[in-house]
């Protein structure tokens, strides 16, 4: 492993720049993150205060799985990431526990597409057949249920949620689509059974998603 403090070292600081809204979704040190470029990812230290760790800490690990920089040892959720890197290809992923969804994870459910923000992430989020945290088998379980269900979300049964997105930015933003979502779904079952969007209608919300946005310049 080498020591290069200059290797991705703009995914590294991106890693410390957004650690604090992770700390925000999920409790204690339980969730992590990683910014992907070209072969390798820069990720959170494992069992660290996401205050508490500066760019030269944050770990770079290969698609290969070798750690390849960081003063600090990554995630154990490594062979997670690694999987999703390479089959899905996307910028960056977050993982949190985030109570909302973890509760759908306790209950073994996947989220339906009960309001049309769903398309952020897919057309529902499947539920991830349970596997101990850290493992392949856990990694091979997300990677093929995404796949599935093409989807840049899952619920991981009795664990929590996985979320991926072009950039660590729209991953985060992502994710608390989808944490909403998920509280939204479960109040109103409790009241009843909610009622879901039809192919057509996502088809539709899609296609206006397309154009939907803006920079601040006002293009």
């Amino acid at each position: 492993m080498t020591d290069d403090r200059s290797l991705l070292r703009d995914e590294r600081e991106a890693v410390v720049e957004h650690a604090p809204e992770l700390a925000a979704l999920t409790p204690g040190r339980t969730g992590n993150l990683s910014v992907r470029h070209d072969d390798a990812f820069a990720v959170t230290p494992t069992g660290v205060a996401y205050d508490a760790f500066t760019a030269e800490d944050v770990p770079v690990v290969g698609l290969d799985g070798d750690r390849r920089a960081g003063r600090m040892a990554p995630s154990s959720e490594v062979p997670m990431h690694t999987g999703i890197y390479d089959h899905a290809a996307p910028g960056a992923i977050v993982h949190t526990h985030s109570p909302w969804a973890t509760t759908m994870a306790t209950l073994h459910r996947s989220l339906p597409p009960i309001h049309y923000m769903i398309v952020s992430v897919g057309r529902e989020v499947p539920l991830v057949e349970y596997a101990p945290y850290g493992t392949e088998e856990l990694a091979v379980n997300v990677v093929a249920a995404m796949a599935e269900a093409d989807s840049d979300a899952a619920i991981l049964a009795n664990h929590g949620l996985v979320v991926t997105g072009p950039d660590l930015s729209t991953a985060i933003e992502n994710t608390h689509h989808v944490e909403d979502l998920c509280r939204l779904y479960l109040r109103s079952s409790a009241v009843g059974e909610p009622h879901t969007l039809t192919d057509d209608q996502l088809a539709t919300v899609e296609e206006q998603f397309e154009s939907y946005g803006q920079n601040p310049d006002g293009t």
